[in-house]
């Protein structure tokens, strides 16, 4: 295995520039510019498989780099086009680069929908990110905080934010309010739970959340929820969502629109995933962007891979198509991030596995391009 994976360094370090977004076709008229709060709801009923287990209430990611490849996801993927990403709130930091039309959200992990729900209520309620940062962590804004302030700044501030607990029992109840009113209907008890728990745990620990493993502990090598939205690229420009109101504002327009969809689905199963791909060829559009973590990982050990290509191969597709995958623990110098970011073609991937050269995980991440500034290795 050392040997195969000496033998990959040479493709992980390559960087890679795809043709410019604008030489691919525009995004589809019929794509929706709004759903209305019942098709939002009954989409995500239509969409979802029962929930499957994960070992983990991934809160928060343990992703650190990655911010580092979307300067050149945005060199690769026209805006317009239909995201689909997993797990928490990182999506909206992809999404607020490539800008798409419809952004899906599917996890096996309901929790994970309930996360996305907690979010989507905070940005109906939050006029700007320092209202919604004060939402999320029960924090009173300091009055200091200049209109223009960067992610780092406004990470500094809410750090030294003492916990208000008047203003956490407002926010969640404005929360649970605000869904229920949208939803035109009562939460599921286990919804309600679920989303008062995720934001309790916010606010318990503010913005030093961290990643948890397996429910049980939080691991100081892992990043807190601050330091990922205070990250950059390899240039020192930040990102994130949080980076500036126009991004925030991006986010906040899609999701008031209902155009940001979360989905109880694994990757490899029976329904959520082909369900999407049918949804979007319906409305003529093209999925541009599949975040997918490491979840290939997994579904390699469960020998279920090939059911989450057949799933993707499902998918309308373009030349522009990019998967963005995160690499743990075997591609970082050593010294480095835990885990690297990288970026892939989603269609030059299918057809490798059409040629039979993808029999295992290391296959999968070979042709994957690493950022500049990083020195990939195995």
């Amino acid at each position: 295995m050392r040997v195969r994976r000496l033998v990959l360094v040479g493709a992980m370090i390559a960087i890679c520039l795809a043709s410019p977004p604008e030489q691919f076709a525009a995004p589809a008229a019929g794509l929706p510019e709004r759903l209305s709060n019942e098709q939002f709801w009954t989409l995500i009923d239509r969409l979802s498989e029962p929930a499957g287990f994960f070992n983990s209430d991934n809160l928060v990611s343990n992703e650190d780099t990655y911010q580092t490849v979307v300067p050149e996801l945005v060199r690769t993927v026209a805006p317009g086009g239909v995201y689909v990403g997993v797990g928490p709130d990182q999506n909206f930091t992809y999404i607020a680069a490539v800008e798409p039309a419809v952004a899906f959200v599917p996890d096996i992990r309901r929790g994970n929908l309930q996360v996305h729900l907690m979010y989507k209520a905070l940005f109906a309620l939050s006029s700007g990110r320092v209202s919604f940062l004060s939402r999320l962590f029960g924090r009173t804004a300091p009055e200091d905080l200049p209109a223009d302030a960067s992610a780092a700044e406004l990470m500094a501030a809410f750090l030294r934010a003492p916990a208000d607990q008047a203003l956490f029992d407002d926010t969640l109840d404005a929360v649970l309010t605000y869904l229920e009113r949208h939803r035109g209907s009562r939460l599921d008890p286990g919804d309600r739970a679920g989303i008062a728990f995720v934001l309790s745990e916010f606010f318990a620990a503010g913005p030093d959340i961290t990643f948890v493993s397996n429910g049980r502990f939080r691991r100081t090598r892992y990043p807190t929820w601050a330091a990922l939205q205070a990250a950059t690229d390899f240039e020192g420009v930040e990102w994130s969502y949080l980076a500036g109101e126009e991004r925030f504002a991006r986010v906040k327009a899609l999701q008031e629109r209902n155009l940001l969809i979360p989905v109880v689905g694994n990757f490899a199963g029976p329904h959520a995933l082909a369900a999407i791909g049918a949804w979007v060829r319906q409305h003529g559009g093209m999925v541009t962007t599949f975040y997918t973590s490491n979840v290939e990982q997994y579904l390699w050990q469960e020998g279920t891979w090939e059911r989450f290509r057949r799933n993707v191969a499902g998918m309308p597709l373009d030349a522009s198509s990019t998967f963005i995958r995160s690499c743990f623990n075997s591609c970082s110098p050593p010294g480095g991030s835990r885990a690297v970011s990288l970026l892939d073609s989603i269609q030059g991937l299918l057809e490798a596995a059409d040629r039979g050269q993808i029999q295992g995980y290391w296959d999968v991440l070979a042709p994957s391009r690493a950022p500049a500034g990083m020195r990939s290795r195995f």
